[in-house]
């Protein structure tokens, strides 16, 4: 210790020898004092000195105000530090305990460490302070680029930070590196899920999202290299787990979103269908009315299930309710189709939830009862029957053959009289999407006798055996009357359906439509009307050379059924398929009549009653959100400054409603509400199973229940998924 102290005095000397030298011989004359000189000090003095200018260092360098700076007094005249200098010479530092300024970097450098140059360095700026002002400029700018300053720059700027300092740092680093590829992988899997298309093959390596990822990290080093050492990040059981968090969160903020309405009130939607496995999927949608009065229907997964009795598919959706957190004493309305599983009076779907919750009104889905009344018309009159059925199996040829579709096409180009379309076969379920099938057989008719003819000369025994055999039942005038008649009932009906599928509708609007329905249906049996469709056909025949339309044969009834009377015959063709078509649109009348008749729209239709007479009904009083004697105030107070005639006009003036008028008429809102939340139709069901085809499909087949679900409730809500925070799902994942 003794032996360095020794000789960092000597070094000391030396350098205030040197600089006394320098002093002296340049401005003697001047007799100004010197504060170069380096004070004396004892030897065990010198390295608590050291550490005392370590100190006052600190972290930068101390620049204060030349006030705060004692000035140079000579003879004549007394000079101050300017403050210039300060921002010319960053390195400067000012000492209050030398009174003199340093250099900042070289009284570290040199104050600190034992260096080969420490003999060279200016004790002026390292170790004594300088304050002879007269002199600065020349002084600092000498300093400035010596090489003793160069060097202490040079090791400050490459000093190393602490290893904590460096851990830390560098541990930021990789996570943020984890942060930005984990954002990029569940981006990633939510782009795919999107879409609908799969995550993996049967080879991990080979499936998208593995080459969406190696595709996003070409030149992206860091998400190249993180995925390199991190690779359980993109397997399957990550992969499920995102998925699983998504689809969790988009229906959790469904189920927040009745949880915030004004009053409670939810419908519940279920229809089922066979995966391509032939497991049973059951679709569950909720419908409810939001806070602008817009009904709402989403959906919220599909559940398998181990057996299709109606006490089982309603113990799972007590099972789903309870998940969501919905009570089903807020259960105000229930759509299925007719299956017996589902509308049994006593053991379907919804006797079970009814016993539980009797408020919740069962509607049988509008547009099954559309098809159901479509399909009665349709097989009661047997030319309409027989017509359809001939479009069928023309468009069933037209897609197993390929020789007789490129025939039919070229055919079909070739006629400049009518458009080319092509032929399809009729739904086997749809009966109301059969309209545009028929169409296409009427605008092409002669085409399809080409097509059929040259065909059946084919050497194809069987396709050319059908092919005859079509082309022989075209050729009767029958057929062309067929298809105009059932073309005509159809378009009606198609147009209703279409009409009940909008998620819109509500029971009084569909209740509504159907009357208009029927009225155009009535006013169709008319022999003018007829008479004007039949005269469509006729043309036809003739320019076509087709055979005549004629009736069929009569079996006269026996005489102990009809007496001595004689037994009605028709005189003419025109007048037998003139019975037969009115036949078809009274058939027609009266399904509409009973399917439109049910409990639940009854009930629904005297809630509308109330609404819109003001006159409170019995069955006011079971429902709990309502109080008939506030009803009945506010319903005053609302036909006193509106008039209105249906529930949909109601809504409207609600809709445009300031907030401190419509708190007026709380209870004509919740009873407004709780006739718009029972679903017209279970469209919304069916629609997911279109979602269901294109997910699991013959290459999908291994996808489990869970990961299914979740990945349909990411592909039907595309607009909720684009609107989460990737960040939350990072946040949640982790």
């Amino acid at each position: 210790m003794w032996s360095q102290c020794r000789q960092h005095r000597e070094t000391e000397r030396h350098g205030e020898s040197s600089g006394q030298t320098e002093a002296c011989s340049g401005h003697a004359g001047d007799q100004e004092t010197d504060r170069e000189r380096e004070p004396e000090t004892e030897p065990g003095r010198e390295g608590s000195g050291l550490d005392q200018r370590k100190e006052e260092l600190g972290t930068c360098p101390h620049q204060p105000n030349n006030r705060f700076i004692e000035t140079q007094s000579l003879k004549k005249k007394t000079l101050n530090f300017q403050d210039s200098w300060f921002r010319q010479y960053k390195w400067l530092h000012y000492s209050p305990s030398l009174k003199g300024v340093l250099c900042f970097y070289c009284a570290k450098y040199f104050g600190d460490q034992i260096s080969s140059l420490a003999s060279k360095a200016d004790g002026a700026f390292t170790k004594t302070g300088f304050s002879n002002w007269k002199k600065a400029l020349q002084r600092f700018s000498q300093h400035e680029y010596c090489d003793c300053h160069s060097a202490a720059m040079t090791t400050y700027l490459h000093q190393k930070q602490p290893v904590s300092t460096q851990l830390s740092s560098q541990l930021q680093k990789q996570q943020q590196v984890a942060r930005n590829s984990l954002f990029k992988i569940v981006g990633g899997m939510m782009c795919l899920a999107r879409q609908g298309n799969a995550l993996k093959g049967h080879d991990n390596k080979e499936g998208n999202f593995h080459q969406l990822m190696k595709y996003k990290a070409e030149g992206d080093e860091e998400l190249s290299s993180w995925l390199q050492r991190h690779k359980n990040f993109t397997s399957s059981k990550i992969q499920n787990e995102v998925l699983q968090i998504v689809s969790n969160t988009i229906v959790c903020g469904i189920t927040q979103e009745i949880d915030s309405l004004p009053v409670v009130q939810y419908s519940l939607i279920i229809d089922g269908t066979q995966d391509a496995t032939g497991v049973e999927q059951e679709s569950f949608c909720l419908r409810f009315v939001d806070k602008n009065l817009q009904p709402r229907e989403e959906f919220i997964g599909l559940y398998q299930v181990t057996s299709t009795t109606g006490e089982n598919i309603a113990r799972v959706a007590n099972d789903v309710l309870i998940r969501l957190n919905l009570p089903l004493s807020q259960l105000r309305g229930q759509t299925y189709d007719g299956a017996a599983n589902m509308s049994g009076r006593m053991q379907g779907v919804q006797a079970h939830l009814k016993k539980e919750q009797p408020l919740a009104v069962y509607d049988h889905c509008g547009p099954h009862c559309v098809n159901l009344i479509t399909q009665a018309a349709c097989v009661s009159t047997l030319i309409i029957r027989d017509a359809m059925q001939l479009v069928h199996e023309l468009g069933v040829l037209f897609n197993q053959s390929g020789k007789f579709k490129a025939i039919f096409t070229a055919i079909a180009k070739s006629d400049q009289t009518a458009t080319h379309r092509s032929l399809k076969p009729l739904c086997p379920t749809r009966w109301t999407v059969r309209t545009p099938a028929m169409r296409s057989v009427l605008t092409q008719y002669e085409s399809v006798l080409t097509g059929t003819e040259e065909m059946s000369q084919s050497t194809t025994m069987e396709m050319s055996a059908r092919a005859s055999g079509l082309h022989n039942s075209f050729l009767r005038g029958n057929a062309i009357l067929g298809i105009i008649l059932a073309e005509d009932v159809m378009a009606v009906m198609e147009e209703l359906n279409i009409s009940l599928q909008q998620r819109s509708q509500t029971t009084s609007g569909m209740l509504a439509a159907v009357d208009h329905v029927k009225r155009s249906i009535q006013a169709k049996q008319s022999e003018e009307h007829f008479d004007w469709l039949y005269s469509k056909a006729s043309p036809v025949v003739t320019s076509l050379n087709l055979q005549p339309i004629k009736m069929p044969h009569v079996r006269k009834p026996p005489k102990r059924f009809t007496g001595p009377a004689t037994s009605h015959c028709h005189s003419t063709a025109q007048a037998y398929y003139r019975m037969q078509y009115f036949n078809t649109l009274d058939t027609a009348v009266v399904q509409c009549n009973e399917r439109f008749s049910q409990d639940g729209l009854q009930r629904l239709q005297k809630l509308e009653d109330v609404l819109i007479s003001g006159n409170i009904d019995a069955v006011v009083v079971e429902y709990p959100e309502l109080n008939a004697m506030a009803l009945e105030v506010h319903l005053k107070m609302f036909q006193a400054n509106y008039i209105c005639t249906t529930s949909s006009e109601v809504a409207d003036i609600f809709r445009e409603m300031v907030p401190e008028v419509r708190n007026l008429f709380k209870q004509v809102e919740v009873l407004l509400r709780l006739l718009m939340v029972v679903p017209a139709s279970s469209a919304e069901a069916e629609q997911s199973f279109s979602a269901l085809r294109r997910l699991k499909t013959w290459l999908r087949t291994m996808m489990t229940q869970t990961r299914l679900n979740n990945v349909a409730i990411c592909h039907v809500h595309q607009e909720k998924l684009d609107a989460l925070d990737r960040k939350q799902i990072c946040q949640s994942l982790v």
